[in-house]
């Protein structure tokens, strides 16, 4: 106030009095100041107060106020809002479910409210624009109503944002953010349950939005990329919020109570990676007259961390730092990037391309250009179409440019992914709002097109069959083959491969008689590997009965299944028809055919009809080696009987590298596919990624495999050798001893790959405090010592640091010898291990023995006798 009055008083007066130019001057400056901190200030007081709050405990009888400070009505001082006078509310005492997300939001979903009829909750809108809707969904235990079984759809006046919705998990809490436009002065909020069900909502939040946090325009990313324009006409549902390179925020962190996801779930290839932090006041935003980034966008603790490449000076700039997340191919997808250089020295030191499923959208993005400072926020918005989104993935890439620049890097501080409603106003399907299907459809003269297509593609494959059958009939193939040979059509399937000769020389086909939609089949010869009928398969495993389902993998489930002789039988379906599903099923039939090793699952058939794709396998009755690891109810495998596992599954793998006719490389090993038979012998399982390698050591290859096994040289590289099935086996190992995930995203950032972090704890000698407690104090130190020297040397960044199999399986054996020959340790184990081995592993020699050498050492030694035998069977 007295800053006014000096402004009014200088306006009518003329006097220049020293302390009246000292008030000029200071004036003058003033909005040049006001300026600078608009560009520079980090805006960490920086709020919004919506105009538009409506916070809703459903079902509660008082209000809740969470840990973030929010406070949600509750529901008796929300009844005006509803079109419904039942009262239906069900609620309980407390929720006790660990590992949830939105766990702050935890007493939203202790109550919940059921609506019988459609109901409508009204609100009044006093400013115009974009609303957060957030509910909150979690089907509470009640006698009268099984919310479980509930089918409902939620709308709005004009979109869909739930059509026939079910939450069935009663282990999940369920949230759905969305962003809408609304015009209007009333907004609607919609619940109608299918009939003969009901719906339910355990919280509300009606939020408006700032308009600064979505504009109207993108990037359309469509080769070539051009503006898209429209977002204000879209709703858009929030699927992904990610802080890349940090930990999770919570809503009470956020300006705008949103929660932001770490990105360690969805790296790629975390090991090309690193972390990079700096304090969240060096944060810096933006205002241009055509651009503003403030909190708002994000808080400064996204733009505070990153990641970057690792080694940028020495590594080679082959590979791009990539994110995956599963989205639906239906829509259309709002794809936001946060950037902030806070690896940068200088200016002008950092370019980097963008990418989109491989799309090139930004070519060597220049922050320095953009922001014009260090450590200023800055962000990308762009549209990705259904057309450019193939499997049910984005990838998300930042990788080095070909600028001339001396230091190779890219960074990514954050991104978020939007869906975007479809041509029906609709984020769940293609029903409008009234009811009508609006998805794809065909005319009527369309359809008659399409059969009449049909039917001529019918009359041209009989015809073809006919004449292939009559040229098989003239074939010079023996009487027995004939008998045997069920296979000449298949040729014709799309994208098979499979050679005539597989089926005619390695496989039996039951002789069989159809009628009344039965099968009736004689059983194979013994070590053959018989055909299936699909509907033998079926009365195996009561129709593929969901309750038989022994795992799920990426070729498709796995079922228990009892063939008609009452022999029990490990069955793999295939989950439909891609020419991924096809290249699988054939490799691991072809694979599998070759084969015969004790340490290797048996393939007993296969099934090729009707379109399906099915392995048949020996049943291992213990399941994968996994389970019986962590992660499930039963007991922990002693280290004597942990040593003979990984024995047997270095054997099957041994067998092979150099035991078969080619040499194979799995390319696909972990705990899951080292199966355990009833007396815990190991079964190397899975072939369907595996290669053969023709007379050379190494092959050009697409980067396949599962993330926290993945060779990182061959993801550089792509160039797959023998040596990358040590380095899964390396991760085998560690995941043996410490008995954990390989990735886990709920430990801290630095513990979230447990490759890397033992590695970082065997240089520092902490390694020991990792074993697995239950275990601990049963194993010999020396043993110990054996065990993580190998497991260390498989895990070497590069492959000719690695050991063969052989000497992988020769150091398993010693390890073995070792505890058995001492198996009882007392409870000073753990200062045995710092004292006596830590110590040691990381000197000059810590590299595991060879074979030939302790053979030099122990020349009249029978204990490894086996091994220099060594013979797949």
């Amino acid at each position: 106030m007295e800053e006014e009055n000096k402004e009014a008083n200088m306006k009518h007066s003329y006097n220049f009095s020293p302390l009246f130019i000292l008030l000029l001057l200071h004036l003058f400056f003033i909005p040049s100041t006001c300026v600078y901190n608009s560009i520079t200030d980090s805006y960490s007081d920086y709020s919004f107060t919506p105009s538009v709050n409506y916070l809703i405990d459903c079902g509660s009888s008082f209000k809740t106020q969470l840990q973030d400070g929010r406070i949600f009505k509750s529901d008796r001082e929300t009844t005006s809002f509803l079109s419904t006078t039942e009262d239906i509310q069900i609620s309980v005492d407390s929720l006790n479910l660990m590992n949830l997300s939105h766990s702050s939001a935890l007493p939203l979903y202790e109550t919940a409210r059921v609506f019988t009829e459609d109901t409508t909750y009204t609100f009044y809108i006093s400013q115009m624009g974009r609303l957060w809707i957030r509910l909150y969904f979690f089907p509470l235990p009640n006698p009268t109503y099984n919310l479980s079984s509930s089918v409902f759809s939620v709308h709005t006046d004009h979109f869909v944002l739930l059509h026939e919705f079910s939450q069935s998990n009663n282990d999940s809490l369920v949230f759905k953010e969305y962003l809408v436009n609304v015009s209007y002065h009333r907004f609607s909020l919609k619940f109608k349950p299918k009939k003969n069900s009901f719906a339910f909502i355990n919280a509300i939040e009606i939020v408006s939005a700032p308009d600064i946090l979505v504009w109207d325009s993108a990037i359309q990313v469509t080769p070539p990329l051009k503006k898209f324009d429209g977002l204000m006409n879209s709703a858009l549902q929030v699927s992904y919020r990610i802080n890349v390179g940090g930990p999770m925020i919570t809503p009470g962190n956020d300006t705008l109570s949103r929660t932001w996801e770490s990105d360690v779930p969805y790296n790629i290839f975390p090991q090309g990676s690193v972390s990079v932090s700096v304090p969240d006041k060096r944060i810096k935003y933006s205002q241009t007259s055509d651009f503003i980034v403030t909190p708002l966008i994000a808080p400064n603790s996204i733009y505070a961390t990153c990641v970057k490449m690792e080694d940028p000076r020495v590594m080679q700039p082959n590979f791009n730092l990539s994110w995956m997340v599963n989205v639906e191919e239906r829509y259309s997808y709002l794809i936001r990037m946060h950037f902030c250089d806070i690896v940068s020295r200088r200016l002008d030191e950092l370019y980097f391309n963008v990418y989109l499923n491989g799309i090139e959208c930004v070519s060597a993005l220049d922050l320095s250009y953009e922001t014009k400072a260090l450590s200023t926020a800055y962000y990308m918005d762009f549209v990705i179409g259904s057309s450019n989104i193939t499997n049910g993935t984005i990838v998300i890439q930042v990788g080095p440019t070909n600028h001339k620049q001396d230091i190779s890097n890219a960074i990514l501080n954050g991104f978020e992914v939007m869906k975007m409603s479809n041509s029906a106003d609709s984020l769940d399907g293609f029903f409008s709002v009234d009811g009508e299907y609006k998805g794809p459809s065909l005319t009527t003269k369309l359809m008659k097109l399409v059969a009449i297509i049909g039917f001529s593609f019918a009359v041209i494959s009989l015809l073809l069959l006919g004449v292939m059958y009559v040229k098989w009939l003239r074939s010079p193939l023996c009487l027995e083959e004939r008998k045997n040979f069920f296979s000449w059509l298949l040729p014709l399937h799309s994208k098979c491969n499979i050679s005539c000769s597989i089926y005619s020389n390695k496989y039996d086909s039951p002789k069989s008689k159809h009628g009344g939609g039965h099968s009736i089949h004689h059983s194979p010869r013994r070590g053959s590997k018989r055909f299936f009928h699909f509907i033998e398969l079926q009365r195996a495993t009561g129709n593929f009965d969901e309750k038989k389902v022994l795992g799920v993998g990426g070729f498709g489930k796995v079922y228990l299944g009892t063939m008609d002789d009452g022999r029990r039988v490990a069955i793999k379906r295939g989950s439909g028809s891609s020419g991924q599903g096809m290249n699988e099923f054939i490799t691991e039939l072809n694979m599998l055919s070759k084969l015969r090793h004790r340490h290797l699952v048996s393939l007993v058939g296969f099934c090729d009809e009707n379109s399906e794709m099915v392995l048949v396998y020996d049943y291992v009755s213990n399941g994968p080696f996994r389970s019986h690891l962590y992660g499930s109810n039963i007991s922990p495998l002693s280290w004597e009987k942990r040593l003979e596992i990984c024995i047997g599954a270095a054997r099957g793998l041994h067998y092979l590298h150099t035991g078969a006719s080619q040499s194979i490389i799995h390319r696909d090993v972990k705990t899951t596919n080292i199966l355990l038979d009833e007396n815990y012998v190991a079964k190397v399982a899975d072939f369907g990624l595996s290669k053969t390698i023709h007379d050379k050591a190494q092959i050009s290859t697409a980067v396949k495999g599962s993330f926290g096994y993945l060779d990182p040289e061959y993801f550089k590289s792509q160039q797959l050798t023998q040596k990358s099935d040590i380095y899964s086996f390396g991760v085998v190992l560690f995941e043996v001893l410490c008995a954990r995930p390989v990735i886990c995203s709920t430990l801290p950032l630095e513990q979230a790959n447990l490759a890397d972090w033992v590695v970082k704890q065997h240089k520092s000698g902490m390694l020991h405090k990792a074993v697995d407690p239950r275990i601990a104090n049963t194993i010999n130190p020396e043993s110990y010592k054996v065990f993580v020297q190998l497991g260390v040397k498989c895990l070497s960044e590069r492959s000719v640091d690695r050991p063969s199999m052989g000497d992988v399986l020769w150091n398993l054996e010693h390890a073995y010898q070792i505890q058995i020959a001492s198996p009882h340790v007392d409870n000073t184990i753990s200062k045995a291990f710092q004292n006596a081995n830590e110590s040691d592993i990381n000197n000059d020699n810590s590299h595991g023995v060879t074979r030939n050498e302790h053979n030099r050492i122990n020349s009249g030694s029978l204990v490894f006798s086996q091994i220099d035998n060594f013979q797949g069977r």
